[in-house]
């Protein structure tokens, strides 16, 4: 049974099902933009998970995931004030891409701009049929400041994800399943099942197996061919003196499914 959190905020609630986490954005009446609290929010859950937190599932109150940055908090922000609050974004944005938990987002309804930032900085993403993914900033005279540039243009590409911006052109769960904005669509409601379901499947891998997964894979992928070479090799090693996979090894010897906490 789920239960509510200390850690719910005036923009977020936090419920548990045993050591799955799962982080409800909490704004409703605004589609669930980013605002700093929200932002503050998860920085505050990333930085420091509750104990014995194995997995996180990202998901939005009200039908929407995320509808991108609150425009009215940012119409007055001056130029070096903004620089900040895109490199503080960035910052969180890593948390939740390399803090070391895996992070699964249920995606519905709006997951635009700020809110498709946040979706890609996780590791499995769910679209339910009402998704739509946007970059609308070049329609409204801005930029992207949310790590974008990195995260989505190296999903589509650059050439679709200047298209995207440009014309300010959405998908839809189908299409974003063929571009890679999302891994599963399902129907609708079944978002949150399947993401406990994946959740508890990888909350019981290895725990620094799944560490390895997180945080080798997309910076080997930044690397030269050789780089990525030796690095996967120091991996590999570290990994089969740890202890999950000794565990995994008597496992598969004695035919049965691994424990590995």
């Amino acid at each position: 049974m789920m239960q509510s959190s200390a850690r719910d905020t005036s923009v977020t609630r936090v419920e548990f099902d045993g050591d799955i986490a799962t982080i409800i954005f909490n704004r409703p009446e605004k589609r669930n933009a980013m605002n700093d609290a929200l932002v503050d929010a998860l920085d505050a859950f990333f930085s420091n998970p509750p104990e014995g937190v194995s997995a996180v599932i990202l998901r939005g109150e009200g039908g929407h995931f995320c509808s991108g940055l609150d425009l009215a908090e940012h119409e007055s922000r001056k130029p070096i004030p903004g620089v900040y609050h895109s490199r503080n974004w960035h910052r969180v944005s890593e948390l939740i891409e390399f803090g070391g938990l895996p992070v699964i987002s249920v995606l519905t309804g709006a997951v635009i701009g700020g809110g498709l930032e946040i979706a890609t900085s996780t590791h499995v993403r769910i679209a339910e049929p009402s998704v739509r993914f946007q970059l609308p900033e070049g329609r409204r005279g801005i930029f992207v400041g949310g790590g974008a540039t990195v995260r989505v243009g190296r999903i589509l590409g650059a050439d679709r994800m200047r298209e995207m911006m440009l014309t300010g052109r959405s998908y839809g769960a189908e299409d974003g399943l063929a571009l890679g904005l999302t891994h599963y669509a399902v129907a609708e409601g079944e978002g949150v099942p399947l993401a406990l379901k994946l959740a508890r499947r990888i909350a019981d891998n290895a725990p620094f197996s799944n560490y390895l997964m997180i945080n080798a894979i997309s910076r080997i992928g930044d690397m030269s061919r050789s780089d990525g070479m030796f690095t996967e090799s120091l991996a590999a090693a570290m990994s089969q003196s740890s202890a999950g996979a000794q565990e995994g090894l008597r496992a598969f010897l004695e035919k049965r499914e691994p424990k590995f906490r």
